[in-house]
């Protein structure tokens, strides 16, 4: 018994004293109970003195045990094993011991009553103890030893021999089912504790691998946009340099292949952050008319070069301002409609739209996305939004794709609370339908887009209103770990500081970063100077001013997140100038984390002219804005 105790008390024992403690009320109640009822026969003082001692043990008990039921202790070790093996002793043996004045007071009905008593007393016992031997030894032994007196107090009042040695067999063979039962609960309970710490083992196998596989993601994502960028910018570039036809079809193929390139990263990350729960939507104000304007317009050229109409129906009835995640709609309308005009020969692609309010005052928001295209099969239908599923084997090889836009989209769309449904028949095309509740928003003022003088020169009032630095000696280098510009627009009058040079500094690890950047930056005036790191970035930021940097996230060292802060802490000649993440981490809580650390704005890689760009207007004439309210 000692050894099978043991054996059990670091898995069975804690659990069963916890489950004591949520019964002790439950004890304390069938003590009233039995006091009640036996009082008639034992008298009212006796009744009422033997369940006051009753219940002081069962507060005893859960004094004892407290520390256990905290979870401090695990085990039955030392001193306090004893003294709880004795209270738990102690505890079962007063109830068992209520059966020897039943005896001896009511006779042969008394002891009725007390086998009665007993037999439940010892069957709650067992079914507490949980299979624990040492539980069960310190609560249904004694009342088993109590029981086991039931022959010896009929033998006195006369009972014949034959009838005293029936009730020593069944005493005997309720000894026997007793200690089975405990067998059995020992054994579920060992198998569900088994179980439960496997479960929890793999639950925990499993965390670490969706850990591993999303930081390994992220640094794919990072290194591989790396090179994505070089060619979108290279190709850029070459566009605008060469102009012969056979230049322009080599440009347009290395375009169009670092575009398919971006556009199957993206969808491969957005399927990886879905799958791992790392998905979230935003919950903003945006003018949803001109979203599905400029989604419409956007497909207006691919659709007309391809022989087909794209319609737009019931754009008036939409509501103007909503709220919800404007980029993730945008890119499950971009989805659909790619996926339209991929599947669609002939005949038209509608985008019709309808909407009305519900009953919270929301918008009901319904997006019909049809085309006149080949149709679909039912089962075809039944694999549509299974991830990597092209649901014939020649799609793949006929209009390309990662076979997961569609399975992102419907996730999308129901991360928002909405759904995503279709309707095909073969031969007669399909309606994807979109239907979605955008609480109302409040209308905001569009932002300016474009880059004017004025706008450059208030910037630069803004940020140069410290004494004018020194400037490094260019280096032969054509991109150096760290190049100061060699005009300091701070020393101009102020006239002439809307024609002075912007002031970049690009802050990347990857060489071929800074060069795509760079090569963007050169179709405009500026003066660039690059840091490798973000130590090296704020060097350069303590020797001179600049109007913007551009500030990648992940770097060795010092990222670009610590980088900002300790710019912004700093309080030098750059402490406000804008911050443009350029980041492969474009989770929600990825751009949170950079408008914590004090980013202005973000663009994501893979780098186009087009982003980077857009992202430098919209700093320079954010900062202009604040500059002027200040002046004003």
């Amino acid at each position: 018994m000692t050894q099978t105790a043991a054996a059990d008390a670091p898995t069975i024992w804690a659990p069963a004293i916890r489950q004591r403690r949520k019964a002790m009320m439950q004890r304390i109640v069938m003590g009233a109970a039995t006091a009640l009822v036996f009082s008639p026969m034992l008298g009212w003082r006796f009744s009422g003195m033997w369940l006051v001692i009753y219940t002081l043990i069962q507060l005893l008990e859960a004094e004892v045990f407290a520390p256990v039921v905290k979870g401090d202790v695990t085990e039955p070790t030392g001193w306090r094993g004893v003294y709880g093996d004795l209270v738990l002793i102690l505890n079962a043996g007063f109830f068992g011991v209520m059966a020897v004045p039943l005896w001896v007071v009511g006779g042969a009905m008394g002891g009725v009553a007390a086998s009665v008593l007993l037999s439940a007393g010892m069957i709650n016992s067992v079914i507490m103890s949980a299979g624990s031997m040492r539980i069960f030894a310190c609560t249904v032994l004694p009342q088993l030893a109590i029981f086991a007196l039931t022959p010896l107090f009929m033998a006195r009042m006369g009972a014949e021999p034959h009838v005293v040695a029936a009730v020593s067999v069944a005493i005997l063979s309720y000894t026997a089912f007793c200690l089975n039962t405990r067998r059995h609960l020992f054994r579920a309970n060992r198998a569900e504790t088994e179980a439960r710490i496997e479960a929890d083992r793999k639950r925990a196998e499993a965390e670490t691998a969706m850990a591993s596989r999303s930081a390994f993601l992220a640094a794919v994502a990072h290194d591989l946009r790396t090179p994505i960028s070089a060619i979108l910018t290279g190709a850029d570039e070459l566009d605008r340099g060469d102009r012969s036809g056979s230049a322009r079809q080599q440009v347009a193929l290395i375009t169009d292949a670092g575009l398919m390139m971006k556009a199957l990263l993206d969808d491969l990350l957005d399927h990886a952050r879905l799958d791992a729960g790392r998905m979230s939507v935003d919950s903003r104000d945006f003018d949803l008319r001109a979203l599905l304007s400029q989604t419409a317009r956007l497909w207006q050229a691919p659709v007309r070069s391809k022989g087909l109409r794209l319609r737009l129906e019931g754009a008036r009835a939409l509501p103007k301002m909503v709220r919800g995640d404007a980029m993730r709609l945008r890119q499950v309308l971009n989805n659909l409609l790619s996926n339209a005009l991929k599947f669609t020969e002939a005949g038209t692609i509608t985008l019709r739209l309808q909407s009305w309010p519900d009953e919270h005052g929301a918008h009901v928001l319904l997006i019909d996305v049809e085309d006149t295209g080949l149709g679909m099969t039912p089962d075809q239908l039944r694999r549509l939004f299974t991830p990597f599923d092209q649901t014939a084997e020649d799609v793949a090889a006929r209009y390309g794709g990662s076979g997961l836009g569609l399975s992102i989209s419907r996730d999308l769309i129901e991360l928002m609370g909405g759904r995503l449904t279709v309707r095909s028949t073969p031969g007669h095309g399909a309606i994807f339908t979109l239907s979605l509740v955008l609480p109302r928003g409040a209308a905001i003022e569009a932002a300016p887009t474009a880059l004017v003088p004025e706008a450059r020169a208030a910037v630069t009032r803004a940020l140069s209103q410290t004494p004018p630095v020194a400037p490094a000696s260019p280096k032969p280098d054509p991109e150096p770990a760290l190049q100061a510009p060699t005009t300091i627009a701070a020393s101009m009058p102020e006239d002439s500081q809307a024609d002075a040079p912007l002031r970049v500094l690009v802050v990347d690890d990857h060489a071929i970063n800074r060069r795509a950047i760079q090569l963007i930056l050169q179709s405009i005036d500026c003066e660039i100077a690059m840091a490798e790191d973000g130590l090296a970035a704020l060097e350069a930021c303590a020797r001179a001013p600049f109007d913007v940097v551009f500030m990648d996230v992940r770097m060795p060292e010092l990222d670009g997140r610590e980088t900002t802060r300790r710019l912004r802490a700093g309080g030098g000649i750059n402490a406000a100038v804008p911050v443009i993440a350029v980041t492969a981490d474009t989770a929600p809580e990825d751009i949170a984390a950079c408008t914590a650390a004090g980013m202005n704005y973000f663009v994501s890689k893979p780098l186009t002219p087009g982003s980077l760009l857009g992202a430098l207007s919209q700093v320079l004439n954010e900062a202009a804005a604040d500059a002027e309210s200040a002046a004003a």
